[in-house]
């Protein structure tokens, strides 16, 4: 998209349940555009009261405090370490953006030839240890991400393997990054999901890899983690003593872990002053609830359905990956799962950008399952009864997604479909905790579905995504790509000319769709229970949140 795009943070699917409505609905809050609208209660900070705990909900404890580490690159994670690490720009609801002054005093491109970037750190910025943020801890993230050594398990190289140098500026609280390849995404390399790490985690392979998997000790934003109750299920974040800037108007952030489906019920027992809805059911109970209201902005997270085409996988070859792809109607799925929740559903027809985001078009190869039995034909599997069969082996695939009514709806729906062109699709529900990390990162599937989440950068997922790369996995996980899609994200990622690069970047997709590496399915419609005196919180959209105005009105 624009200069906007998501860094493609991975959302577990308990954040983002959805169900099919009943037949008492009500009318859809959402619109299924993106880039529009910041549903959040906005108010001036001298109106919000000053103390204070805001209570939320998670699925899960982090299994690793650092984002940029595989196991740490989940959307539910980052919900959290956004209240505690820096970050380089803000976002409005369209995705424009400003240098968060907390952090950065200005961030320049200062040369195209080569590319250069410079970051100038607010001299007031510090860890919480009282060290100073400085060069060396850009410099030090930067080479962890570059993709040269493979002992970092890296979520994401964002843009740092086109990195020549970084450097000393004219003082310690200056970085001057050199590109040796052009990096469209620049913007976005401390920003959106991508947060700045002290040196001290992203020095060597042990600590980024292991250094944060029982918390966050040090940290730079206006929270920091005060404890983590494991047993009781709670993560408590306090006011920064260090803190430079606003004093936050909050006192403290509790989080709860509950499973997702217990959430509303939460909200409506005064137990949390917010969460995310996904259900007729959930609109329902809380519409009625006195000081709850509900505020919508559509989110840019959305349902994915990914398959393994790894060597062995029986969904290896990529015209069997098409084939199926064509059986499987997504516009039933998003009419089924939605409807009540937007005015007129329709499914994802783009894996970069979203609806709403400027650059979104439909590079779908579209529903045709007629078209999909006679290529399956014309492979070798022929139907033999209600199944098809090739060299003695039934074409029989299993769905593997996190345990939720409402995976196992959208797998039902999917599995009716490719029943009906002679493939069978077998049920394979996992708990939450570990989930990708133990199930989907090895490739223990041989479809999966999961959802995915971004933030106002587009461009540093695609390869993230979509790039196929040796022993360097990031959210590929079905091993999918081709060296001449490497090619297509490597120039787009090359061009700085937006709307150049907007056009390459709809030939990757399309040619995601031609690959079979995956299915888009819907968009989040973005529907938030929220306590009605709750200010500066809600349904952000492409929108960051200020974390120190966040509060409860006086």
């Amino acid at each position: 998209m624009r200069s906007k795009r998501a860094c493609a943070a991975m959302v577990l699917a308990s954040g983002l349940a959805l169900a099919a409505c009943s037949s008492n609905t009500p009318t859809p809050t959402g619109t299924g555009q993106l880039g529009t609208a910041s549903d959040i209660n906005p108010h001036p900070r001298d109106d919000i009261k000053d103390g204070g705990n805001l209570r939320l909900p998670t699925p899960e404890v982090p299994v690793n405090w650092n984002i940029l580490q595989i196991d740490g690159n989940d959307g539910d994670y980052a919900d959290i370490i956004k209240f505690l690490m820096p970050r380089s720009f803000d976002t409005d609801a369209a995705g424009n953006l400003t240098v968060d002054h907390d952090f950065f005093s200005d961030v320049q491109l200062t040369s195209t030839n080569p590319q250069v970037v410079t970051y100038t750190i607010n001299p007031k910025a510090v860890w919480s240890d009282g060290t100073p943020i400085t060069w060396e801890d850009i410099a030090s993230e930067a080479n962890s991400l570059n993709g040269r050594n493979k002992d970092f398990q890296i979520a994401i190289s964002n843009g740092f393997d086109r990195v020549a140098k970084v450097e000393r500026g004219t003082d310690d609280r200056q970085a001057v990054i050199t590109f040796d390849k052009p990096y469209a995404d620049w913007r976005g390399q401390f920003a959106g999901n991508a947060m700045l790490y002290p040196k001290s985690v992203t020095a060597d392979p042990n600590s980024f890899n292991k250094s944060l998997v029982n918390g966050l000790p040090v940290s730079a934003g206006p929270f920091v983690l005060q404890s983590i109750d494991r047993t009781g299920g709670l993560i408590t974040l306090t006011r920064n003593p260090k803190w430079w800037g606003n004093t936050p108007k909050l006192d403290t952030v509790t989080i709860r872990v509950l499973d997702r489906n217990a959430w509303t019920q939460a909200v409506q027992n005064n137990e949390l002053d917010a969460a995310l809805l996904s259900t007729v059911g959930d609109l329902q109970n809380l519409r009625s609830v006195p000081g709850v209201s509900i505020r919508h902005a559509p989110l840019n997270r959305w349902r994915y359905f990914a398959f393994n085409g790894a060597p062995g996988s029986i969904v290896a070859d990529p015209q069997l990956r098409v084939a199926i792809s064509k059986a499987i109607d997504r516009q039933r799925i998003a009419e089924t799962m939605q409807n009540g929740l937007v005015d007129s559903p329709q499914p994802l027809n783009n894996h970069v950008f979203l609806r709403g985001q400027h650059g979104y078009q439909d590079n779908s190869l579209g529903f045709d399952p007629d078209a999909a039995g006679r290529e399956l034909d014309a492979l070798g599997w022929v139907k033999q009864g209600d199944y098809r069969v090739k060299d003695g082996k039934k074409l029989s695939i299993r769905d593997v997604f996190y345990n939720d009514d409402t995976w196992v709806q959208i797998a039902k729906l999917i599995q009716q479909d490719l029943r009906r062109i002679g493939v069978e699709l077998t049920i394979d529900a996992r708990p939450a905790q570990r989930f990708f990390t133990d199930v989907i990162q090895p490739g223990d599937f041989d479809v999966c579905q999961f959802s995915m989440g971004g933030d106002a950068f587009v461009f540093s997922s695609i390869p993230q995504i979509f790039g196929l790369y040796p022993n360097d996995l990031q959210l590929n996980y079905g091993r999918i790509g081709s060296p001449e899609l490497n090619t297509l994200i490597d120039q787009t990622l090359s061009e700085l000319d937006p709307d150049k690069a907007i056009h390459m970047a709809n030939q990757v997709d399309r040619k995601v769709f031609e690959e079979g590496h995956s299915l888009p399915l819907m968009q989040d419609e973005g529907n938030y229970g929220v306590r009605s005196e709750l200010a500066n919180f809600g349904s952000a959209g492409l929108a960051s949140y200020d974390y120190t105005a966040i509060g409860f009105l006086k």
